[in-house]
């Protein structure tokens, strides 16, 4: 089945997609961020993935949500939360488990990082997502991370595409992310949480020629707006 793929880059790690006609937005931190894309008042989704309860990737949730009436999937924790904040439509997952969507499938896989509520009350676990496209691509947005082993257990997923963090100080910086390509052996990576702030700063070029030389995997470089294949 051929399937209509768009990515685009909004941001830290923010990310709208658009699969055929379904949308998703992944961490739709908007508002607060100094190099986001979009406004949060521009922003569509049916479907938001929350990676964690920082500010920086829980954002605009509960606005949007509000909005547009979108579900919201998240470990159990913060799709609790949501739910009290007065979110109609949720989703509460956890690590390892999926759910069916009419374009694909929808895990939710591990991560090293902490998580807390906009509230101050504990996050639950921090959580990746991997999403397989009907038509057989597999994305992988690694959110915010430390290297860990199991990554090349992913890697039998045959990934097309890694969203990895290379910003260092709270994630995976980018002798790390390189090791997480050489684990994942994804086709194409595409770093992100990178340049938001001068605490993370990094010079994504750099870390494309390590990877394309060190490995067969190719990067892309997105600025904030840019859609993949855009750029």
């Amino acid at each position: 089945m051929s399937t209509n793929l768009n990515i685009q880059f909004l941001g830290h790690n923010a990310w709208f997609l658009r699969i055929d006609d379904f949308r998703i937005l992944i961490d739709p931190f908007l508002t607060h961020s100094p190099v986001a894309a979009i406004s949060a008042e521009e922003a569509e989704a049916d479907l938001i993935l929350v990676s964690h309860g920082h500010g920086d990737h829980f954002g605009d949730t509960l606005s949007i949500a509000k909005r547009t009436g979108a579900t919201v999937a998240a470990i159990a924790e913060i799709a609790g939360y949501v739910e009290k904040q007065g979110v109609k439509k949720t989703i509460a997952m956890n690590l390892g488990g999926g759910i069916d969507f009419a374009f694909g499938r929808v895990q939710m896989v591990h991560a090293l990082h902490s998580s807390t509520l906009p509230d101050g009350s504990p996050g639950g676990s921090s959580a990746g997502f991997l999403l397989t496209v009907q038509d057989g691509h597999v994305l992988y947005f690694a959110c915010d991370t430390g290297l860990f082993g199991d990554m090349a257990l992913l890697a039998e997923k045959k990934i097309d595409y890694a969203f990895l963090p290379i910003g260092d100080l709270f994630t995976m910086g980018p002798e790390e992310a390189l090791n997480a390509v050489k684990l994942l052996r994804p086709r194409i990576a595409v770093p992100c949480h990178y340049g938001t702030w001068p605490p993370i700063d990094q010079d994504p070029e750099i870390w494309k020629k390590r990877v394309e030389s060190e490995t067969e995997t190719k990067v892309r470089i997105l600025r904030p707006g840019q859609v993949l294949g855009d750029e």
